[in-house]
């Protein structure tokens, strides 16, 4: 018997169709993560030339030189940049298309993030990279405190942490994985204010058994989230932007030296110097 996904996948392709249309005015979350993965580039010295932009959105994500497949799970996303129309944890690529894979803002909404860093890897070429990056455990703090003290019911997603996506690189088969995170603050003048940008960038609740707010709850939460402004009025909500890094097994990489390898004991190591 299969296992019951954590997310509905229908609401989630209605919900970045909805969001298509106006989403450059809420995209700020997914451009701070490709800046972060630009970084990241930037710092590898090597040419990618096959790259898959895997969720792709707008098709924001450039790189000169580089023939750019993308994958985008929304039909109007995908319509309007020419990009794939198919789930990250089902693409349909075979072994060894790309030497680079990115995918920024989408693993903490796919159903089997596991599957989807398999099938990265898979296909990836030798000494191929990933890089990622999407919203882990401790974002939207605020709101969620501000919907639990109004109504203690699931309306939020499963996080991941930045240590068990470093494991989920690990036993996805990734070489030289690493795992960072980093917090990006936003101000907002109302819950309103991050209501719309959530729906903008398709973020919001896509849990199969999610029930329509009351108009008792979303008071209370407006009154939650309004007693945690700063004295200029504005309510500090947080992102945290998970990044990882892995690179497709190769026999040019270091390999860690093996266990007992060692010539110098740690007793000897922790002795003070004379």
């Amino acid at each position: 018997m299969s296992q019951p996904e954590i997310f509905d996948r229908a609401r989630r392709h209605k919900r970045r169709d909805r969001a298509a249309p106006a989403y450059r005015d809420h995209a700020f979350l997914r451009d701070h993560m490709l800046d972060g993965i630009h970084e990241r580039l930037s710092a590898v010295q090597r040419e990618f030339r096959d790259v898959l932009d895997l969720g792709s959105f707008d098709a924001t994500f450039t790189l000169p030189g580089a023939t750019i497949t993308r994958l985008e799970p929304g039909k109007r996303f995908a319509e309007a940049t020419g990009a794939i129309h198919a789930d990250e944890d089902m693409h349909p690529f075979p072994p060894a298309s790309f030497d680079l894979v990115v995918s920024a803002g989408v693993l903490d909404s796919v159903n089997d993030v596991p599957g989807a860093l398999a099938l990265i890897r898979r296909a990836l070429r030798p000494d191929g990279l990933f890089l990622g990056a999407f919203a882990g455990a401790g974002s939207l703090a605020t709101l969620k405190a501000a919907f639990l003290a109004a109504e203690p019911a699931a309306r939020f997603h499963p996080q991941i942490d930045v240590r068990a996506a470093g494991d989920l690189l690990s036993r996805a088969g990734f070489a030289l994985p690493v795992a960072d995170v980093e917090t990006l603050t936003v101000r907002y003048s109302s819950i309103w204010s991050e209501l719309r940008d959530l729906r903008g960038m398709a973020a919001t609740n896509l849990l199969p058994d999610a029930r329509p707010l009351g108009r008792a709850t979303l008071m209370r939460a407006v009154q939650e989230f309004t007693e945690k402004a700063d004295p200029d009025g504005r309510t500090p909500e947080r992102f945290e932007i998970v990044y990882l890094t892995g690179w497709a097994p190769d026999e040019s990489q270091p390999k860690p030296a093996r266990r007992g390898s060692g010539t110098t004991s740690l007793a000897d190591a922790l002795k003070p110097k004379k």
